[in-house]
């Protein structure tokens, strides 16, 4: 073997090595990257509330960044002492509530010779959920497990907020010269692009929230204030979301009759409908947004590989891998100038060549 093959066969080794072991990283670390992005959102909240301070003020990086943790900090603390101990009531009346609404239910069930079958489907359901509560203990130590890496997260978050460049350049060093300019551009895309989403998501939790919390009051619903704040709550995870924060209400309204469950019923498709086609998309005229379907392949696939956090983190890692998949192959590869990511600043035309004199 000549001595100008042998290291590129040393280097193509090492590649294939370094290769399989990254490839064994992301699938046994996986938890640890949806974390990783959950504290890329963390940084992307309290930019967007430090970035106007240090516009607008004469607050550095640092002390802006401070003060956006404090604010954001001091609205959570706000909002709990408001609404706190009202939420906390009528949570607790749910509690009592939903166990009796959920046995009514199966009693009405029982007696309907129609839904026999589905009354034995959820016979076992109940049974292997009553199994489950044995693991009580193991639950509640896993619940606070996740406080702490919520706490974590947050922590990470506030140390990305305080220096998101060098953080992005980092990155940026680990690929080639040539490719940095036009990566960056796509790195800012994409933080541009999570920043309009979490405000036009923000919006979108408050009005629904309000929405069904008003309806229920209206009604006559036990414990509105809760049942509309995770309604609210409920609108960051889409689809799965929604649907669970309906399950309590509905149960809860159907121990007073027929007439409740069915308005309740119409309350959550309304708000629904009202969610999907207005409040959304006047919320996101100008900022980034989806295409329904692939939020829904998003959840369902990050559902998968990630769990939970995966759920939890599915359209922001969407909208992220859309604005660099749009950017990096539609416009780079396929040549396509119609293509426009979220978050990217409008492409100009490429100017026509002037036509040789005669």
């Amino acid at each position: 073997m000549d001595r100008v093959g042998y290291p590129k066969i040393v280097a193509s080794a090492f590649i294939l090595v370094g290769v399989y072991f990254l490839a064994q990283g992301l699938v046994h670390l996986a938890s640890l990257w949806m974390l990783a992005f959950g504290s890329v959102v963390v940084a992307v909240v309290i930019r967007s509330v430090a970035d106007p301070l240090v516009r607008r003020t004469p607050l550095n990086n640092g002390l802006a960044v401070l003060v956006s943790v404090l604010v954001i900090l001091v609205v959570l603390a706000g909002a709990g002492a408001l609404f706190g101990r009202q939420v906390n009531v009528q949570v607790q009346l749910l509690i009592e509530r939903v166990p009796g609404a959920w046995a009514q239910f199966q009693v009405q069930l029982e007696s309907s010779p129609a839904l026999g079958w589905a009354y034995d489907r959820l016979s076992e359901a109940a049974s292997q959920a009553d199994r489950a509560l044995a693991l009580a203990p193991k639950i509640a130590a896993a619940t606070l497990s996740g406080l702490a890496t919520l706490a974590l997260v947050f922590v990470a978050g506030v140390f990305l907020a305080l220096h998101p460049a060098g953080a992005r350049e980092g990155l940026l060093a680990l690929a080639p010269k040539p490719a940095r300019p036009r990566l960056r551009e796509v790195m800012n895309a994409c933080g541009v692009a999570l920043k309009g989403w979490l405000k036009a998501q923000l919006v979108s939790m408050i009005l629904v929230g309000g929405l069904v919390g008003i309806g229920l009051a209206l009604i006559g619903v036990p414990a509105p204030v809760a049942l509309g704040l995770a309604s609210g709550l409920a609108q960051f995870v889409p689809i799965v979301g929604p649907i669970a924060s309906a399950l309590p209400g509905l149960l809860v309204a159907a121990t007073g009759g027929m007439e409740p469950l069915l308005l309740t019923l119409v309350l959550y498709v309304g708000v629904s409908q009202l969610e999907a086609n207005v409040i959304t998309p006047l919320v996101q005229r100008n900022v980034a947004s989806l295409p329904v379907v692939l939020g829904i392949f998003g959840v369902v696939g990050l559902g998968i590989l990630f769990g939970p956090l995966g759920v939890l983190f599915a359209m922001p890692f969407t909208l992220v891998i859309h604005t660099a998949v749009t950017m990096l192959y539609r416009q780079d590869v396929l040549g396509d100038e119609t293509a426009t990511a979220p978050g990217q600043a409008p492409r100009r035309p490429a100017p026509e060549a002037a036509s040789p004199p005669p």
